[in-house]
């Protein structure tokens, strides 16, 4: 099943175990427990330290498979075959049961350690998402730190009986004891915080006790993280907000055309942008939203969640952008129960079934691509009387049997039965008829809408489209304040741009100190008389 390099690279992963596990399969006679089967018996053979055997009654859930420490309750449990983006989860969770290292932060690791109380956790996620990885490992190792959390990842493709019992149409979807805790993509810190509400105090406290930055930059994307390196790099006391790292690029499945970088996607992209602000001094305050921000005397005051406050001689604003909202009756209703914002994380859920992609741009046009390979029928929704497209996207579009394309339709209303997403009501503008159409999911991907509706009654002034409103400089209308991104009105929302425009605004930032505190200490000089 795994091709000789693989074995290769996985072999040498292994050496890192220091602690025995134990592999214990739950199988049946299914051609997915087969494979399920010679994947293990690979890995087994693979390793001095590793054992496998099977038990059908492990788990009722088949084919499924539990990795354990003997001796001990640290488990970690999968129910499918983890392979896709999921093979990565596998090849940790391995290594964690063995003993090797988790790789966070030692005041995260004693948090989870001290979580009271006993938490089961299941997350179904889908080979094909790029957002579920992330949620797998965080839960997978909060279970090996702490044996009183229990984590199985279910792979929803294989067990539709319990995607449809649980109307689950977005993943990852975490249940905690049960009942739905979380959808999308998060961190260990960012359950963590879920958990251990209790901790927000602290927390804010811990913002509060900070020194005043040389420049603080609000936002952790591919426009933070250029500002914070550039920033670092002069020596001056650097700070980045994040409501979290990488921001929307974590979202953003393949990544082509960033100079020097053939091909990446964005997870991985944004855990790079994170490790290269590290090797600098730079505080990382993670998870937490910037609420308002003001001039006090030479001092910029940015007021963050939670009530903490935070100061700063200088200001980056590079809170980038989010996925446009259709805003239309039934949209938020049916948010992950239908609407959706990722195919490639959602697509499979919606095997053999119709689905719409509202948005005829790249993104809507390769969405519809995509989709047209796993559903049964695409139709594509386009409010204007062209696709948006790059030619070659239109091309490939047009070729496919099952999908339809529907030009100048306006979408009013996301239908739904109170529990899932039924159908779609449009109107068609060539006509000014009002019409209808049956689904099972509406996918929407009609651009961007920059993220500023907390600068709303500040002194940064907005472009009636809600960009912050920028110079050649990056500089805004408050003074000391700079803003790089998507967030901005500087054209081509693209990540090469963006970490340029971040690059540019920390020289900007650093040159405003440097004339700032030669204004500051300049000598007064009398008038002097004849």
């Amino acid at each position: 099943m795994l091709d000789a390099n693989i074995k290769t690279q996985l072999k040498a992963y292994l050496e890192k175990i220091t602690q025995p596990i134990e592999i214990v399969a739950s199988l049946d006679t299914g051609a997915k427990s087969v494979e399920l089967r010679e994947l293990l018996q690979e890995i087994d053979g693979l390793s001095d330290k590793t054992s496998y055997r099977e038990d059908a009654d492990a788990q009722e859930r088949k084919p499924s498979f539990q990795i354990n420490r003997p001796g001990t309750d640290i488990s970690v449990s999968f129910a499918g075959i983890p392979m896709g983006h999921e093979f990565t989860s596998l090849i940790l969770a391995l290594l964690q049961v063995g003993g090797h290292e988790i790789k966070l932060d030692a005041a995260v690791i004693e948090q989870i350690r001290n979580l009271p109380g006993d938490f089961v956790f299941e997350t179904y996620f889908s080979l094909s998402c790029q957002n579920c990885p992330d949620v797998v490992q965080a839960l997978n190792a909060m279970s090996v730190i702490n044996p009183r959390i229990k984590h199985v990842a279910i792979d929803g493709a294989l067990f539709q009986d319990e995607v449809q019992q649980r109307n689950i149409m977005s993943v990852p979807a975490v249940f905690l004891n049960g009942e739905m805790f979380h959808q999308g993509r998060a961190s260990a810190e960012e359950l963590l915080a879920k958990l251990d509400t209790g901790d927000n105090s602290a927390r804010a406290e811990a913002l509060n006790a900070k020194d005043e930055f040389d420049v603080l930059i609000v936002g952790g994307g591919p426009a933070g993280a250029a500002a914070a390196v550039y920033a670092a790099r002069k020596g001056i006391r650097t700070g980045v907000l994040a409501e979290r790292f990488g921001g929307q690029v974590l979202d953003t499945m393949s990544i082509e055309n960033y100079i020097s970088v053939v091909e990446t996607n964005g997870p991985a992209f944004a855990t790079a942008l994170e490790q290269h602000v590290k090797t600098y001094d730079v505080d990382i305050m993670n998870l937490h939203r910037a609420q308002g921000i003001r001039r006090e005397g030479k001092q910029i005051v940015v007021d963050v969640d939670g009530g903490a406050q935070l100061k700063a001689k200088s200001v980056i604003l590079a809170t980038g952008a989010r996925w446009r909202e259709l805003n239309v009756p039934g949209e938020q209703d049916y948010r992950n129960r239908g609407v959706a914002y990722c195919p490639h994380c959602d697509g499979p859920l919606f095997k053999g079934k119709d689905v719409a992609v509202v948005g005829g741009g790249n993104s809507g046009v390769e969405a519809a691509i995509d989709l047209a390979g796993l559903v049964k029928h695409v139709t594509l929704i386009e409010f204007g009387d062209a696709l948006r497209a790059d030619q070659v996207l239109q091309n490939k579009l047009r070729s496919l049997p099952n999908v339809t394309i529907i030009m100048q339709a306006q979408t009013t209303e996301v239908l739904g039965d109170g529990t899932k997403v039924v159908g779609l009501n449009y109107l068609d503008r060539a006509t000014q008829q009002a019409k209808s159409l049956k689904l099972d999911g509406v996918f929407v991907q009609i651009g961007l809408v920059p993220n500023t509706e907390w600068l709303k009654g500040s002194d940064v002034a907005l472009s009636r489209h809600g960009e912050i409103e920028v110079d050649v400089r990056g500089a805004t209308s408050l003074a000391g304040v700079f803003a790089a991104g998507d967030v901005t009105t500087v054209p081509y929302k693209q990540i090469v741009i963006a970490a340029g425009e971040g690059a540019k605004a920390a020289l900007s930032a650093f040159d405003y100190l440097i004339r700032s505190s030669a204004e500051l200490e300049a000598p007064v000089v009398e008038n002097a008389t004849a």
